[in-house]
């Protein structure tokens, strides 16, 4: 423990690697956006661990701009999770040169992701065993999946992946009871529910997913470009997605599933009573599966942010400002399976400490229709418990990133 302590402590005086290592694949601001992403992340599990409210906060009808924004800015997560995964499979070959290295880390790495999922992660929910496919299931499938894309040519990967981006919500009304034994398959595939004939629930459906990880495979090359170019580059893709996402969604148009066709789709938007929660009706999109709109509206903003942390100077107030992200960005599946148990035990503390119910978060789900009388908090109190995680888990993360850069061990590449 005191190296783990020495190490972050270095870390806070120099960087544990530097922005942008020679001869690696790795590109600085790619991974400030990671580790942004998995911080936000945290935030979303804190409110879900702790939160006293037994409605979605995307439930209109009960919610208000705070408990909904605070659930809403977290909706970049995932995308971003599938994105830059595939951007970072590009990166690997672009450094390697070989498709067959990148083909065999992918379908290695995706297979290890979902065995990592129904033991070691699913456990850490519930304290106990689940049957849920959840994102990290489906980052293991699209990993297969793009394993076996990257034997093709790169126009034809992303003509695929954006085929599926744009159409896949075309199949949004067929029903599985008219599929018969393709239900099951479809369900995995497209569907977020229970599979049929099983009690497994899929959250996060392979197709749409894995196309988005194809689409940031095909955006890496945009990072071999001379830095002005690739930001250039990004802000036009970034401000495009956005403004389309604007368009579609300003009138109600394709690339949303009308409401009670998804797993939770909120259909079209209109006006509320108050500006905040027309906002929020704009604002909300369906998640499972991501549709067009949700997808536009999240990878849109997200090329632009990427755009700016590309701007910033080496060794600048901001980029040590903005260190700790990097941090948690190079180490993501070891920063994600720690957060899920860190947040939960906190939660069982925090719950003894008040006197609330706590046999329930040893004994299965944090889901809001699971909460018990005199259980949870407030937003305040979720905000200073993610601060607090993220505090926490810095230290090990630290300790971890520079495990990483000292050591060329393989395995160390599939955290």
């Amino acid at each position: 423990m005191p190296d783990i302590a020495r190490t972050a402590t270095q870390f806070i005086v120099k960087p544990v690697v530097p922005a942008e290592p020679s001869g690696s694949s790795r590109v600085w601001s790619v991974d400030a956006l990671r580790g942004l992403v998995m911080v936000i992340m945290a935030l979303d599990h804190t409110r879900d661990y702790l939160t006293y409210v037994r409605f979605q906060p995307e439930d209109l009808t009960h919610s208000y701009p705070a408990l909904f924004f605070t659930r809403w800015i977290t909706h970049f997560c995932a995308p971003l999770f599938f994105f830059l995964a595939g951007t970072g499979a590009f990166l690997l070959r672009s450094k390697t040169g070989s498709v067959g290295r990148v083909a065999s880390f992918l379908w290695t790495r995706g297979l290890w992701l979902i065995a990592l999922e129904f033991t070691v992660i699913d456990f850490a929910w519930g304290f106990q065993p689940w049957h849920f496919g959840g994102v990290i299931w489906s980052l293991g499938f699209a990993m297969i999946v793009l394993g076996a894309l990257v034997w093709l040519p790169e126009p034809v990967i992303l003509a695929l992946a954006l085929l599926v981006i744009g159409a896949h919500d075309l199949t949004d009304s067929v029903r599985l009871q008219s599929l018969g034994a393709f239900a099951p398959m479809w369900s995995v595939l497209h569907r977020t529910g229970v599979v049929p004939g099983t009690n497994f629930f899929v959250l996060f459906p392979i197709f749409p997913w894995a196309a988005v990880m194809a689409v940031g495979y095909a955006f890496g090359r945009i990072l071999l470009r001379a830095k002005a170019q690739r930001q250039r580059v990004m802000l036009a893709l970034g401000a495009g997605a956005t403004v389309l996402f604007l368009l579609l969604r300003a009138f109600n148009a394709y690339g949303n599933p009308p409401a009670g066709v998804a797993f939770n789709s909120p259909g079209a938007w209109q006006p509320q009573s108050t500006l905040g929660m027309t906002i929020v009706a704009f604002l909300d999109l369906e998640k499972y599966p991501a549709s067009l709109q949700f997808l536009l509206m999240t990878i849109g903003p997200s090329l632009i942010l990427l755009a700016l942390l590309d701007r910033v100077s080496p060794a600048s107030t901001l980029e040590k400002l903005l260190r700790p992200l990097l941090v948690f960005g190079r180490v993501p599946l070891f920063f994600y399976v720690l957060h899920i148990y860190l947040i939960h035990s906190l939660a069982v503390l925090m719950a003894v400490a008040f006197h609330q119910p706590f046999q329930w978060l040893l004994h299965g789900a944090f889901f809001a229709n699971r909460i018990p009388a005199g259980y949870g908090h407030g937003l305040p109190m979720v905000y200073t418990v993610w601060l607090l995680a993220i505090a926490l888990l810095y230290v090990p993360c630290a300790w971890f990133a520079n495990v990483k850069q000292r050591r060329r061990s393989w395995w160390l590449s599939y955290f």
